[in-house]
């Protein structure tokens, strides 16, 4: 043994070589925490003072290579100072660098995915040798970051600069075939062979077959691009990358701007530009507001995980409803391999929930990632029906019929009459209160909400909905259901609105207050899509479709009439829309008109007309600043969020922010209602309320908001 430390051991394999293998202690994966960082340096260290060497291959113990760094050390370390993180990234290099200088040849051999700083440690070494189903990336740009162990540096000399840019500005995983062709990687074999290849590597660089030592020198050199050739590739490549990534995402520009400014420059100097600007955009709020959401998103698989552990086993499922949603609801289970009964009680609407799976699957072998047999499997597990015969070996029902509590429960009358009586069922509904549903069932302990966002396929949110009633078992099955269709669940308890819709529509009012003080509803859409939101609130209202938000708008009205109840006597521009007949995308007019593009979507046009119909909701007019636009907007989204949060309808400040961002498309750069409030500070959010007092209660924020804005509180410590 040459090493050992508790996730890196260096073995003598005999004839020189030696191997350095990455084995993380009890972890199922290998990432770059400081304690690696550091037996890296020590395991360096023991190999260049041992004698006999001829070269090194590293290789991983666990089915993966290295998954990056250890994103849980981000939030101390990125607190610090300009000057401690550059000195931070610095020391790691420097431990990278010791590696890529050892007097005898050095390659990776990566068995599986090699991503950020797991790449990055194959690239200091001098070849790589990839395993055919691996793959490597520097996704750092999701994390509103770019690579900070050298990738800007030694990939734009092993690969091109626009080979580089690519991979460091876009963030996507390479497969190997792909990364033979650009040159990251020297060999693809199976993976029982990875080990041979690099020794043979190995003994090609010994015999001198391989030149090595110039392969390091380039690779430890300026970066050869001549003035015109470096003006073309970057400034060509901001512009793109720019305009894909908007100007809420800095990072991409700031990594190619990092990759220009140290062309001309050796590694030592080059390295240093790359931690000056990793610096830069570790500090930005997009990268603690992206970075949060990473570490989210593994506190809810951690919570479903949790479900999962005490769910009964779901054999079979069954969707009532088909239609488009029960279409996709069938679609998107059986896909994932839940096989699905799907009732109606008419042919047409079968065959509509059928053709809706048939399109969505069509999709997938169109863009070749399912072929036709498959596609023939996923079909054969959704059977269609006009009984109830099959129910008996139903294990979870999801019900998706018309949005109406008679008709609902009539349908729920008919389920228990013949399914088993353990038999889960889960309402569909989008504001319907759980525990009224459940009002008249023999076995209300098996009844909950399962709220899945349209369209079914695309939206990763579920909620799962626990009335006064529900059983946790109920709760675990729905869990482990939702996640078995690769979806995300979040359990809430039943309110009106529920969580999603509850905070959204408190954002849908301070629209409908600024248009009935004469704000132009385009100018609204402009301006809070360039705060990041996907789309505007009047197009939004379009593409969910008027009668909709018109519904849940009064269930809300009703639950919480101190603010979200209507002046009386007041119709909104939504009430208007509705009246004449304009309900979005759907009937082709709400706020705008809708004419098909060339690949057949709608497309949204401007239409004097709109104005029109809306003039009776115009009660004044007056000016508005931009800022007070975004604030009348977002103000009621977070005071309503930290209402959910203090009234148990969500358990965690985590939970309801990613609830926002996967449901109705929060901005993620900005993490979240409560992660926003955190970036604003809850003392600015609270004098901003107040500048609107005058408005009534959807502007006041709670007690315990003042309360933790008066001792410099935040959602997120």
């Amino acid at each position: 043994m040459i090493f050992q430390g508790k996730s890196i051991q260096c073995h003598d394999l005999g004839d020189g070589i030696v191997e350095l293998r990455f084995d993380r202690e009890g972890d199922a994966i290998n990432k770059f925490d400081a304690a690696t960082v550091k037996e890296l340096g020590e395991a360096t260290q023991a190999i260049a003072q041992f004698d006999g060497a001829k070269g090194v291959v590293v290789t991983s113990a666990k089915d993966g290579f290295i998954v990056g760094a250890d994103i849980t050390e981000f939030g101390e370390a990125f607190a610090r100072p300009d000057e401690e993180i550059i000195q931070w990234c610095a020391d790691s290099n420097a431990v990278f660098s010791a590696f890529e200088d050892l007097p005898v040849p050095t390659v990776t051999a990566i068995n599986g995915v090699a991503l950020g700083g797991g790449f990055e440690m194959a690239l200091s070494s001098d070849y790589r040798v990839m395993a055919s189903k691996a793959a490597v990336g520097l996704p750092e740009v999701k994390l509103g970051l770019f690579p900070g162990f050298g990738g800007t540096v030694r990939l734009p000399r092993l690969v091109g600069a626009d080979n580089a840019i690519e991979m460091s500005a876009g963030g996507g995983n390479v497969k190997a075939k792909d990364a033979l062709a650009n040159g990251c990687t020297d060999a693809v074999v199976e993976a029982d062979h990875l080990l041979d290849a690099a020794k043979d590597l190995l003994a090609r660089a010994n015999s001198g077959e391989l030149d090595w030592k110039g392969r390091r020198a380039q690779k430890t050199g300026p970066l050869k691009l001549g003035p015109i050739d470096s003006m073309m590739v970057f400034e060509t490549a901001k512009g793109f990358v720019a305009g894909k990534a908007g100007k809420h995402y800095p990072a991409p520009i700031e990594a190619i701007n990092g990759i220009q400014k140290a062309a001309g420059k050796g590694r030592d100097e080059a390295l240093k530009i790359e931690h000056k600007g990793f610096a830069k955009v570790a500090k930005t709020t997009q990268a603690a507001a992206l970075i949060g959401i990473f570490m989210n998103d593994q506190f809810l698989k951690k919570k479903s995980k949790g479900w999962i552990k005490q769910s009964k086993e779901i054999k079979q499922g069954a969707v009532l409803g088909a239609g488009i949603m029960g279409g996709g609801i069938a679609y998107q289970a059986a896909s994932t391999g839940t096989p699905m009964i799907m009732k109606d009680i008419n042919k047409a609407a079968l065959d509509l929930g059928l053709n809706e799976a048939s399109k969505l699957l069509g999709k997938q072998v169109a863009r070749g990632k399912m072929d036709a047999a498959k596609m023939a499997g996923v079909l054969n597990n959704i059977r269609d029906t006009l009984n109830y015969g099959d129910f008996g070996e139903v294990d979870i029902i999801v019900e998706a019929v018309v949005e109406r509590a008679d008709i609902k429960k009539l349908v729920y009358a008919d389920v228990e009459k013949h399914a088993r009586e353990d038999v889960i069922i889960a309402s569909n509904t989008s504001s319907i209160s759980i525990d009224d549903l459940a009002a008249d069932l023999k076995r209300p302990e098996n009844f909950l909400g399962m709220h899945f966002f349209n369209p079914v396929h695309r939206m990763p949110l579920v909620e799962v909905i626990r009335g006064s009633k529900t059983s946790d078992e109920a709760i675990a099955a729905t869990v482990a259901l939702a996640t078995r269709m690769k979806k995300t669940p979040i359990v809430v308890n039943n309110c009106p609105g529920f969580l999603v819709n509850r905070i959204l529509f408190p954002y849908f009012f301070g629209f409908e207050g600024l248009i009935a003080e004469g704000a132009d509803f385009q100018r609204i859409d402009k301006l809070m899509e360039g705060f990041g939101w996907p789309m505007g609130p009047s197009y939004l209202n379009d593409v969910v479709g008027m009668d909709t938000s018109q519904h849940v708008g009064h269930v809300l009205a009703a639950g919480y009439p101190d603010r979200m109840s209507p002046t009386e006597g007041q119709k909104s521009s939504l009430d208007l829309m509705v009246e004449a007949g304009r309900l979005g995308q759907k009937s082709g007019s709400g706020y705008y008109k809708y004419e098909q593009d060339r690949k057949g979507k709608p497309k949204k046009v401007k239409d004097p007309e709109a104005y029109d119909i809306i003039k009776p909701a115009v009660q004044e007019t007056r000016e508005h600043s931009d800022e007070e636009i975004i604030e009348r907007h977002m103000l009621p989204m977070i005071i309503e969020t930290a209402r959910c949060l203090e009234q148990g309808i969500v358990d965690t400040a985590p939970e309801a922010d990613m609830g926002l961002i996967m449901g109705i498309g929060f901005p993620p750069f900005r993490g979240g209602a409560l992660k926003y409030a955190d970036t604003l500070g809850l003392d600015n959010v609270v004098k901003a309320c107040e500048k609107y007092a005058y408005l009534g209660k959807l502007y006041e924020p709670t007690d315990r908001m003042k309360d933790m804005a008066a001792k410099g509180e935040s959602y997120y410590g």
